[in-house]
């Protein structure tokens, strides 16, 4: 056996080890990845479980405004039915919408305001969208690890080889949106 075959032996199992190293890193951000994705979908779901409980406190005070809670209702449903960050993006703005006006339409009941069931439901609701945002930052987070690992060399020159041909996307909301949910839902009475 000639240097030269040992050389390439060794040139050969270096390779080998690097593949792997960057195979398992991607994998692993992968993984972390939709586990993120995961903790977002169950905070979502939370709120959205909130969400009738505090509708029907509301409309207990408030029976002539039904086209609010028609709005939440729906703006819920499409929260529960987003499939994937851009769609669940999409509907987050518009679920985000739908309850400022349900939280303008409680300010005109000063017993509602004053009713413990609406201000536990209140409570909750901050609490979950405190969650959703820390979610949504964790997740963002290893989306841009993964995307970043995935681009750069040596990973860039295996990745698409072993089977991380795209991005992952980011849960953000356009431009539009951002303008529209700057501040946030008003749950404090």
């Amino acid at each position: 056996m000639g240097i030269s075959t040992i050389i390439l032996i060794i040139v050969v199992v270096v390779v080998l080890v690097i593949a792997m190293s960057i195979y398992n890193g991607l994998v692993k951000l992968n993984q972390r990845t939709s586990e993120a994705w995961s903790d977002i979908t169950v905070q979502l779901k939370r709120r959205a479980d909130l969400i009738p409980n505090l509708v029907n406190t509301v409309k207990g005070y408030a029976k002539h405004e039904s086209s609010v809670f028609q709005n939440v209702t729906n703006a819920r449903a499409q929260t529960m039915n987003a499939q994937g960050p851009v769609d669940a993006a999409k509907a987050e703005n518009q679920f985000q919408q739908t309850l400022k006006s349900l939280f303008a339409v409680s300010e005109n009941y000063p017993d509602l305001k004053a009713n413990q069931n609406f201000l536990d439901l209140q409570t909750q609701l901050t609490d979950t969208e405190d969650k959703i945002q820390a979610s949504r930052r964790f997740y963002n987070n290893m989306v841009m690890d993964f995307n970043t690992r995935r681009k750069t060399f040596p990973a860039n020159v295996f990745a698409n080889m072993l089977g991380f041909k795209t991005d992952k996307e980011y849960f953000e909301l356009s431009e539009t949106e951002n303008a529209t949910v700057a501040e946030p839902v008003g749950v404090n009475f």
